[in-house]
């Protein structure tokens, strides 16, 4: 399998990567992955099988179907029409519960005996956990030693048996899938498998019934891709007019890269701060329908996530996770750059298990996310007069923050804040202000390297 760097392929936030289902002829009427039949190629199940899947799972046994509400606000401001599809509302906050049940309900009562196993640091250990519940199965969900005592305890509440192996995920799905066949029991995996992906698929099911008209786009966040594929297997064979928009973060965009190389691609390193939806490589499965289904993929900073974050508290006083807020972080960027208005979307908010701790970084970085504040750092030279200079450059500009370092063997201070900005014109001029009196100035808003490094080293603490 090829390994690619995320920033190999980087797009303005809110651009399209597009282009994959038009290489894919009739996909949009369902033709694509096998019409009626079988899976084009001899894959997995086809359109006519995927859509009765969906019509017929049991995931409501333990499910609810969650509420699609109007976000007055971000429509307003937005100038369309944007409604949220409630996931993070669910038993586990987190819509990872449909896939997981539907499959584990579909084993037979001699699987059910011997147990299931799963590996997970998040979401789906829960879902898994809360699955076996209901079922009276016996389950062991391995999660990475590094995984938060909140998440772990929070699994062991819900009866399963939590058993904490490996440094990473990946040591840890390995320890699973030994154990498992060791032991008899059935892996249930967190994304490529029709099952999962067919529960996750009742999220567009639920879509299609709660929104009558028209309907531009749904905007669905992209990990592994369970759940855009369910979506889109179900959606463009009922509503083959809707666009399905995958949003990734810029950071760990294994989709996308995938569909630009047209094979399932692994990435060299992923961000983790939407941990959620942090995997290196995609499925199988999941990509063989998003490759023939998917409209398109879009990706949004990390930034963008923490100002939708704030955006979603504002609209309704939830507070989503990282990976919760990635659809409405995209769907708002995507809105943005085409202008779009007077428009009908949607934008799945599918998690709301945030780590507490994570809060302060989101509140630091929600306004620049914004453009309401940008982050500049501005070496300064260790001479009398030269703060006052820099003051008096700064003008109107109203600054946020203002840190200060001295170095006794620099002979430039550096001094990094950040400032309330109302235009690109104002924040551009201040920048040529400081340029033209030989103070030497660097924009760091868009550099999430930089911001975290010089943040660590002036004191504001490690993100």
């Amino acid at each position: 399998m090829v390994r690619v760097a995320p920033e190999s392929l980087q797009r303005e936030s809110g651009c399209l990567v597009a282009g994959f289902r038009e290489r894919n002829a009739g996909a949009a009427d369902g033709e694509g992955f096998g019409g009626d039949g079988g899976a084009a190629g001899g894959g997995g199940p086809g359109a006519m099988e995927y859509l009765t899947s969906v019509l017929s799972s049991k995931v409501y046994d333990v499910a609810i179907e969650s509420p699609l509400q109007l976000a007055t606000k971000l429509s307003d401001r937005l100038g369309v029409n944007l409604w949220i599809k409630r996931e993070d509302l669910q038993p586990v906050f987190s819509f990872k519960l449909r896939g997981a049940y539907n499959m584990m309900a579909k084993l037979s009562p001699e699987q059910l005996e011997r147990g299931v196993i799963c590996s997970s640091a998040g979401n789906h250990a829960q879902g898994v956990a809360l699955s076996a519940q209901r079922l009276g199965c016996d389950a062991v969900i391995v999660m990475p030693v590094t995984t938060p005592e909140i998440k772990w305890k929070s699994v062991e509440r819900l009866g399963a048996t939590v058993v904490l192996e490996g440094d990473s995920y990946d040591e840890a799905q390995s320890y699973a899938k030994l154990r498992c066949e060791q032991e008899g029991r059935t892996f249930i995996p967190p994304f490529d498998h029709p099952d999962v992906i067919t529960g996750q698929g009742t999220v567009g099911m639920e879509i299609v019934r709660q929104l009558q008209g028209p309907l531009h786009a749904i905007f669905v966040p992209v990990g592994g891709g369970g759940l855009i594929a369910g979506i889109a297997a179900y959606v463009k064979r009922v509503r083959p007019e809707v666009k399905i928009i995958g949003v990734e973060p810029s950071d760990a965009n294994a989709m996308a890269l995938s569909l630009c190389h047209g094979k399932r691609v692994m990435l060299e390193h992923v961000g983790g701060f939407a941990d959620g939806v942090a995997v290196k490589t995609v499925g199988e499965e999941t990509f063989r329908l998003c490759r023939e289904l998917v409209d398109g993929i879009v990706m949004v900073r990390r930034d963008a996530i923490c100002a939708s974050i704030k955006d979603m508290f504002e609209e309704k006083r939830s507070i989503l996770e990282p990976a919760g807020a990635l659809a409405l972080a995209g769907a708002e960027a995507y809105c943005k750059y085409y202008n779009l208005k007077g428009e009908t979307v949607v934008a799945i908010t599918s998690g709301a298990n945030m780590n507490f701790d994570r809060l302060r970084l989101v509140t630091e970085l929600a306004d620049v996310g914004r453009k309401r504040e940008a982050v500049l750092a501005t070496f300064l030279p260790e001479e009398q007069g030269s703060f006052k200079r820099f003051a008096e450059l700064v003008g109107r500009m109203n600054i946020t923050e203002f840190k200060y370092r001295y170095d006794s063997n620099a002979k430039d201070a550096l001094v990094l804040y950040s400032v309330g900005i109302y235009t690109n014109n104002e924040l551009g001029a201040m920048v040529n202000r400081m340029e033209s009196a030989k103070l030497r100035t660097v924009n760091l808003t868009d550099n999430d390297l930089a911001k975290d490094h010089l943040r660590y080293f002036k004191g504001l603490g490690p993100s």
